[in-house]
């Protein structure tokens, strides 16, 4: 057998395996139905800096929120715009809503864990609803979330909501979250296990147990982390706390960034404490590269020259298989069919994205984000 069949093979395999797994999660990710106790109470809390642009659109959803008590905290972190002014004045029409003040920066602190903790500390009610200033609630959202967060003795849920995109950038790149997380997430095994490992959460939407979260030790046990939506759920699951993951698609949206600058930005400022490892990120560029940019390679290499009969059916296969699977997304989270039709580009920009996190690590340039710049390397977690 030639080596250019052993690789096409390879290929095959990579395509298959996050297809197979994606639709096995697919089956099990799902949103929430359970209803919470009667009675039961949600702090609904927004770290904000800078965020005047979309911050009172933030405030009016949760505010919508239908079934459950709420409270709406905003720790304004800060800003040198008009954020505080903004929730200010929605405050003084909707006493249910809050804004406080963030205390200074301490060493050692990411931005955002420092104001979670202190929006942990300001909360009233049992139930803390961590969410990014720019996700926008559903009015079932605190309802269903606080319901998924009791019913099953978790200490800490999240859901991903509905990613908009709005350039071609971020369709081609955001969507991979999905991938990342559907395709190889094996979550049979994160809601059998309590292994550390298995912790995954989306940073845009956390629902935790407040006796749970300062078990957990809070925010404080990530206060370096860039990477919440990893770090939290580990910290939570070594604290014998469990976690889990449900589809948030119709619960909430968020538009994560705006534009190829934001999008490259965003993705790098976290990836040393994800893929962007020395020991992980060669693994990871063996998966994807292999199972969903190689296959398209050898199509083309097919039509440039003669290549073994074996060989095209695989990369064919292959190539229909990692399709098949972003059109699977698309249907299911309403993703943008431009970018599942060009996802060999976005695993590339991906992948790109990634190693330069890790070379600009190992160089050691800091991260920035918000007008803030953090050491390098993973954070505490």
């Amino acid at each position: 057998m030639s080596v250019i069949v052993l690789i096409a093979a390879l290929s095959l395999i990579l395509a298959l395996l996050p297809l197979g797994q994606g639709i096995v999660n697919l089956l099990l990710y799902r949103r929430p139905t359970a209803e919470p106790p009667p009675g039961s109470a949600v702090s609904i809390l927004i770290p904000a800096r800078n965020e005047e642009s979309g911050i009172a659109a933030a405030v009016d959803a949760a505010l919508l929120s239908r079934g459950v008590e709420v409270e709406v905290v905003v720790l304004d972190d800060h800003s040198t715009d008009g954020t505080a002014d903004i929730v200010r004045a929605i405050a003084v029409r909707d006493p249910r809503v809050r804004l406080e003040g963030a205390p200074p920066l301490p060493p050692g602190w990411s931005g955002k864990q420092h104001a979670c903790q202190a929006l942990a500390k300001l909360a009233r009610h049992p139930v803390l609803l961590f969410q990014d200033a720019d996700v926008r609630l559903s009015p079932d959202a605190a309802r269903l979330t606080c319901g998924a967060l009791l019913s099953g003795g978790h200490g800490l849920v999240s859901g991903f909501p509905r990613q908009e995109t709005g350039t071609l950038a971020e369709a081609l790149v955001i969507p991979l979250i999905h991938v990342l997380l559907l395709g190889y997430l094996p979550m049979l095994g994160m809601r059998r296990s309590g292994d550390p490992r298995f912790g995954a959460a989306c940073g845009q939407l956390i629902a935790v147990r407040r006796e749970a979260y300062w078990q957990a030790g809070g925010h404080a046990a990530i206060s370096a982390s860039l990477h919440d939506g990893v770090t939290l759920p580990r910290a939570f699951r070594r604290a014998g706390q469990g976690t889990d993951l449900f589809d948030a698609t119709g619960l909430a949206r968020c538009r994560m960034y705006r534009g190829w600058r934001e999008v490259w930005s965003g993705f790098t400022k976290n990836a040393t404490e994800g893929m962007a490892t020395p020991a992980a990120l060669p693994v990871w560029t063996f998966l994807l590269f292999g199972g969903h940019v190689l296959p398209w390679i050898l199509l083309g290499w097919a039509a440039l020259a003669p290549l073994p009969g074996a060989a095209v059916v695989m990369a064919g296969l292959a190539a229909a298989a990692g399709l098949l699977f972003r059109l699977l997304l698309v249907v299911r989270f309403r993703q943008s069919v431009a970018g599942a039709i060009l996802h060999p580009v976005g695993i590339l920009i991906m992948l790109a994205i990634q190693w330069a996190a890790l070379l600009r690590a190992r160089h050691g340039r800091p991260s920035e984000w918000r007008g803030r710049a953090y050491p390098v390397g993973p954070g505490a977690s």
